[in-house]
């Protein structure tokens, strides 16, 4: 029996030596981890792997006759010329000189937005544990150049993901790491359940030793669990962000949560019947709760006071709305046959209860919800929570037409999907277009003020002010995505 222990402790020290070898940091005292950003490396041959998908490569680009939605909720402006010089926005308006060593691109009848910030951003999808390497080049195609990933099913793979990216071995968007899941008893057996509180405190050590800082609590997660992950987390600048049930809003709130995922359809805060600190109740509140009531604001409030923010995820509830839950063609010719037959099923049941409009009036619901939030001054920021039909970047995309249909303006949907991740990410260099900002930025072909259609039309995407081409992307990837 002494043997036995000697050997299981034996390989969990390799294991750790292992890891530090590989991933030995101090972690910076700085608003963002810069183990995964973008390498300094100036070898020619760092981009080789990416020459295939380069629309642009250049030291100076100008783009004219531009019509900019800037990312900070303000009104589009037109005729506008942007510089970029080495991977930054240098400078930005309608008087402004074109260097004459600048490559020229017409911005006539196109709409630039930031690149979009996705923060809700799994690399892993039902069933399928690593898509990362899929998943990043639709995020790429689909003009979202960051990421946080919100959890990870696969958390060593992820963290490889997001090096060999930022060492410019891979192509796609910038990615911010996840620990594994965290939830309680009675939760997903594949996330962490913690054992006690020194278990749950080494586990959240061991990987922000590896550079990771974000950590994400599930639905079985209790209050006092929360609590010690909430503070030891913060001990070492790292942020715990919830997908709730057992704990209500207002409780992660007072606890002191950064973020918290889905809106209405996960606040038990309105359940009926619920017991402290357990993921139970009735949910009767989804078809009856007045969304400008006063204990509605009053929680938007106590979030806003605390600065919690909030992450939409329309398109995935979508996906389960009987009269809407349809995957369009640019996204079956993607997915895997595989994940083809499973859309194909559950359209079967679908088209049984296309009458039944309870999840339509629900949705609509979680609109208004978030809606109410951010016209109360709180941070809500989006993501695709990939899953169902809804892959990753397309349904980023679809994202942005929801909010529209939630009531927001083009400039507000864009200030969600962008600056507002930024901000929630505590990240100063990305989510506008703005003078020394990193050129992270999407052209879109035609008005997307006019026309919501026009964010799915991706012409160019730049990130670090390289231009890749999104149709280069996506023609190697069909049928690819969800394959083993």
């Amino acid at each position: 029996m002494i043997n036995k222990i000697k050997v299981n402790l034996s390989l969990r020290v390799f294991k750790l030596v292992i890891a530090s070898l590989i991933y030995t940091h101090a972690i910076p005292q700085t608003p963002h981890n810069t183990f995964f950003q973008r390498s300094t490396n100036k070898n020619p041959d760092s981009l080789q792997v990416a020459q295939p998908y380069i629309e642009y490569n250049v030291e100076v680009i100008a783009l004219t006759n531009a019509t900019v939605i800037d990312g900070t909720g303000r009104s589009i402006r037109k005729n506008q010329t942007l510089i970029i010089k080495n991977g930054l926005f240098q400078e930005f308006g309608n008087n402004v000189e074109v260097p004459q060593n600048a490559l020229v691109i017409d911005g006539t009848d196109k709409t630039i937005i930031p690149g979009i910030v996705g923060m809700h951003n799994h690399l892993h999808i039902p069933q399928f544990p690593n898509v990362g390497y899929e998943a990043s080049k639709l995020y790429l195609a689909s003009g979202v150049t960051t990421i946080q990933t919100c959890g990870a099913a696969s958390p060593q793979q992820e963290v490889l993901l997001a090096k060999k990216i930022a060492d410019e071995k891979l192509i796609g968007p910038e990615i911010i790491p996840s620990a594994p899941f965290i939830t309680g008893v009675g939760g997903n057996p594949n996330m962490i359940r913690p054992r006690n509180e020194q278990h749950l405190r080494d586990t959240i050590q061991y990987w922000i030793n590896q550079g990771v800082e974000w950590f994400k609590v599930y639905r079985n997660t209790n209050p006092k669990d929360l609590k010690v992950i909430i503070d030891e987390a913060h001990s070492s600048n790292a942020k715990v962000r919830g997908h709730l049930c057992s704990v209500t809003f207002e409780e992660a709130t007072k606890l002191g949560i950064d973020g918290i995922e889905h809106g209405l359809n996960s606040a038990s805060d309105f359940r009926s019947n619920k017991s402290y600190g357990v993921c139970n109740g009735t949910t009767e509140y989804l078809d009856e709760l007045i969304i400008d009531s006063p204990k509605v604001k009053n929680l938007h409030q106590l979030m806003i006071a605390n600065r919690v923010f909030l992450t939409s995820t329309l398109a995935i509830y979508e996906a389960s709305v009987p009269n809407r839950a349809f995957a369009n063609e640019k996204s079956l010719k993607i997915m895997s046959p595989y994940l083809q037959s499973q859309y194909r099923e559950r359209r079967k049941g679908f088209d049984q209860e296309t009458e039944n409009l309870t999840r339509e009036n629900r949705l609509k619901r979680i609109m208004a919800f978030e809606y109410q939030f951010f016209k109360m001054g709180g941070l809500l920021c989006s993501g695709v929570d990939a899953g169902r039909h809804v892959l990753p970047g397309f349904g980023d995309q679809r994202n942005y037409q929801l909010l529209i249909e939630a009531g927001f303006t083009t400039e507000e949907a864009i200030q969600i999907m962008t600056s507002n991740g930024a901000k929630a990410l505590g990240r100063s260099d990305i989510g506008l277009i703005q003078s020394g900002k990193r050129a992270d930025f999407v052209i879109l072909n035609g008005d997307l003020k006019t026309n919501d259609g026009v964010i799915e039309r991706v012409e160019t995407v730049f990130k670090n002010g390289i231009g890749y081409n999104p149709e280069k992307i996506l023609s190697e990837m069909k049928g690819k995505f969800g394959i083993d």
